[in-house]
């Protein structure tokens, strides 16, 4: 189902475009995050200092609400610059394990076109072998064995063709298992990260409502 959204055709026109804002976005996230630290250290000093020196309360209350929204843009611009490139990861991920499905299917079918191709050669292997042995003329005898010796070397290339595609088919399931072993595993971190963000949101909540009192 995701692989045929990504399929569309307008999403294929855009792709150029996406990946640019990716980038540009993840940027800005990266300037943000540096930013909202600069503001931590620089008001955490001062309410170290201001505190110290035992000035008015309005401006030490002044200085703990800057301090406050450095700390807040600091949660948000990190969590956000984390999840963006979680949320490329997931779609990037989905893509793969879309096309190694599809490919899965592809080799599948392959593999049943050659063994159904190797049953027919060797039914008409069996039956010429059958005829040779009703006709007792050594002249027939030599061209069915030259038939025969036709249809062994068809039956070896077809079983060879056919270990060729079952050894593609096996690494086919190895790396779409690997997919899907990747995709659990960053779906499992990915609600641990929304629950600790949840957990954060909440405290922030709770220090707004504190504040606000």
């Amino acid at each position: 189902r995701w692989q045929k959204i990504f399929m569309i055709s307008l999403w294929s026109k855009m792709a150029v475009f996406w990946n640019k804002m990716f980038l540009t976005i993840i940027v800005l996230l990266i300037v943000l995050f540096l930013d909202a630290v600069r503001e931590v250290r620089k008001y955490s000093a001062v309410q170290v200092n201001e505190k110290a020196a035992n000035v008015n309360t309005n401006v030490f209350d002044h200085i703990q609400m800057k301090l406050f929204r450095s700390q807040r843009n600091l949660y948000l611009s990190g969590f956000s610059l984390f999840l963006w490139l979680v949320l490329r990861r997931t779609v990037t991920l989905l893509t793969q394990l879309a096309k190694g499905m599809t490919s899965h299917a592809a080799l599948e079918a392959q593999v049943n076109d050659a063994t159904e191709a190797a049953k027919k050669y060797m039914a008409e292997n069996e039956r010429l072998r059958e005829a040779l042995t009703e006709k007792g003329s050594s002249k027939n005898k030599e061209s069915a064995e030259a038939t025969d010796e036709e249809l062994k070397k068809e039956v070896e290339h077809l079983k060879a063709e056919l270990q060729e595609t079952s050894s593609a088919l096996r690494k086919a399931n190895t790396e779409v298992t690997a997919i899907k072993k990747q995709s659990e595993g960053l779906k499992r971190e990915y609600d641990r990260l929304m629950k600790e963000y949840g957990q954060l949101q909440d405290s922030l909540n709770e220090a707004e409502d504190k504040k606000d009192l």
